[in-house]
């Protein structure tokens, strides 16, 4: 697991002080020398005095911290000034879309991906075993989706056996960049039953360049291609944008409509301030309503997070139920910090 070092817009040094000394008046300072959306970072060397209350002042007003990380200076809290931008998230029940990282290498290097994934990524695949026993598990507890992702899924050569043994459960969607369906692969891809399986694939605009820009010289003709592939071996296909601006997400708008593209089957994400991005939406815990994804490492709370430490939940992956009441656990500490957020104003 690993941390993203954020650079901050303000950086205070707080040194010993805490709610009780002076804190706060750092805090409103920087904030008054910010923008929304600008990051400030504080380091301080008294952690336990401050992580209470400034986690309480968060909550209470809106500017999540991001990050957390102590080396030898101490303390380093990230903060985001202001909220994130709501994405219109439903409510549905917690668990009824289970999300797998069956690995993490990829055959590309793109500069904004969550969780670091990259050919030279550090080996992590979920295995075969542990995706049967998910998918005897999930359905009692209410699990009616599985996403699978990575990484990018078809580097696995058993992905055919994992999707199958998944679908049997839940229907699945399954991401990818569909920038592989030759040989073995299409052959992979062949035996996964069209009616249980979604394929997600990334088109980030219909600008190649802007695509490749991010994914490698190349990737926007070879995803356009897989596209194609997989649309005449009679599967739903999904098309998902990351995209930086408005203005990207407008023009890959139109292009979606000019090709009659049913809003079920497009998703627009905007980039995330996490793994390999160097800017973005930054997105603390409190920021993302918890979809509980699986690697091999364990459960995290949400799949933009799945290699940070800050949405690490357990390392225990089974029984699966209980590894869903964990997570229940944290969501309510989560709620019950809410109830406390009077503790910041000391009068004393």
């Amino acid at each position: 697991m690993a941390n993203t070092i954020l650079t901050a817009r303000v950086e205070l040094d707080v040194a010993d002080r805490t709610f009780r000394s002076g804190l706060l008046l750092d805090l409103l300072s920087a904030l008054r020398r910010t923008a929304p959306g600008d990051l400030i970072a504080l380091t301080g060397r008294d952690a336990a005095a401050v992580d209470s209350d400034l986690d309480a002042w968060s909550r209470l007003t809106g500017h999540s911290i991001v990050s957390r990380s102590t080396g030898d200076g101490g303390t380093r809290w990230v903060i985001r000034h202001g909220a994130a931008a709501a994405d219109g998230g439903d409510a549905r029940p917690l668990g009824e879309r289970l999300w797998l990282y069956v690995n993490f290498h990829c055959n590309l290097h793109c500069d904004y991906c969550c969780v670091r994934s990259s050919p030279t990524a550090r080996r992590r695949e979920l295995g075969l075993d542990r995706v049967r026993r998910i998918a005897r598990e999930a359905p009692p507890l209410g699990v009616r989706e599985l996403f699978v992702t990575g990484g990018e899924p078809f580097l696995l050569d058993n992905i055919d056996d994992i999707v199958i043994a998944l679908a049997e459960a839940a229907p699945v969607t399954l991401l990818t960049n569909a920038m592989l369906f030759r040989g073995p692969r299409l052959a992979a891809l062949n035996r996964l039953p069209r009616e249980r399986v979604t394929l997600q694939i990334s088109l980030d605009s219909p600008d190649p360049a802007l695509h490749d820009a991010h994914r490698g010289n190349g990737a926007w003709r070879r995803a356009v291609e897989g596209i194609d592939v997989a649309r005449a071996e009679g599967f739903r296909i999904r098309l998902a944008a990351t995209v930086a601006t408005d203005e990207d997400e407008g023009r890959f708008r139109a292009f979606l409509d000019a090709r009659q593209i049913a809003p079920e089957d497009r998703v627009m994400r905007r980039v995330a301030l996490r793994g390999a991005a160097a800017s973005g939406l930054a997105l603390s815990r409190a920021d993302l309503v918890p979809e509980i994804t699986i690697t091999a490492e364990g459960v995290y709370w949400h799949p933009v997070g799945a290699d940070d430490d800050d949405l690490f939940v357990t390392r225990d992956i089974f029984p699966l139920a209980s590894a869903f009441e964990v997570v229940r656990e944290h969501v309510a500490r989560e709620r019950a910090h809410g109830d406390r957020l009077a503790t910041v104003f000391h009068c004393a």
